[in-house]
């Protein structure tokens, strides 16, 4: 869900980070390793696509210390080389993943879902509670098999609600999960995204607010 692009080409990093929003996922973009090493510290990363060529502190080192925390965020390694001796290199370094530059943006998102499928927090296929179908594959949402046009953001959240099985949501943990980083939590963000979530589910309402704690569906 929370992805961190680490990369030094800064029209490279927003390009990745546009996409990877556009397809559901939260972003935040660094371009140097010890920048990506506090990010890295301060939130709970899915996955981050850590360019080996890092300025300050190497992607190597960034990712040898993510592994050695225990780290569960997930490393797709991004590099300028695609000799074999390279992905290896990376691959022995912890690295679940390993990019060649140039690559196609498509295959980008696809593997980045699949490291996220891989991580500690597991995400069934399909979820299902009170006729609401969630394909977290396809990412196709359906409530009593009628298709719901849900944004990206709508999307990530309704499947957070989902995965809770009944239980409460804070707006903080939403926050923390659903949006990047440049999120105001004094915004309301999340009420008013809640309430195009509540209005495109429709009737009856299925999702509740627990004053002063979440939400729970």
């Amino acid at each position: 869900m929370r992805v961190l692009v680490a990369e030094d080409e800064e029209i490279l990093a927003e390009l990745v980070a546009t996409g990877l929003r556009r397809a559901g996922f939260a972003v935040d973009t660094v371009y140097s390793g010890d920048a990506a090493l506090a990010y890295l510290g301060l939130h709970d990363y899915d996955v981050v696509v850590l360019d080996r060529d890092l300025p300050r502190v190497h992607g190597d080192d960034v990712a040898r210390r993510l592994v050695a925390s225990g780290s569960r965020t997930r490393i797709l390694m991004l590099t300028a080389s695609g000799s074999m001796e390279d992905r290896v290199a990376g691959l022995d370094l912890g690295a679940d993943d390993y990019v060649s530059k140039p690559f196609e943006f498509p295959e980008l998102v696809s593997r980045v879902r699949a490291l996220r499928r891989r991580s500690a927090r597991p995400v069934p296929p399909q979820l299902e509670r009170h006729g609401i179908r969630l394909d977290t594959v396809r990412r196709s949402a359906l409530r009593d098999g009628r298709e719901l046009d849900l944004s990206p953001k709508e999307f990530t959240v309704l499947q957070l609600l989902l995965e809770a099985d009944g239980g409460t949501v804070g707006a903080e943990e939403l926050l923390e999960r659903a949006w990047d980083a440049n999120a105001d939590p004094f915004t309301g963000a999340v009420r008013v995204c809640m309430s195009k979530l509540r209005a495109k589910l429709g009737e009856p309402a299925l999702i509740r607010t627990v004053q002063g704690v979440g939400y729970a569906l």
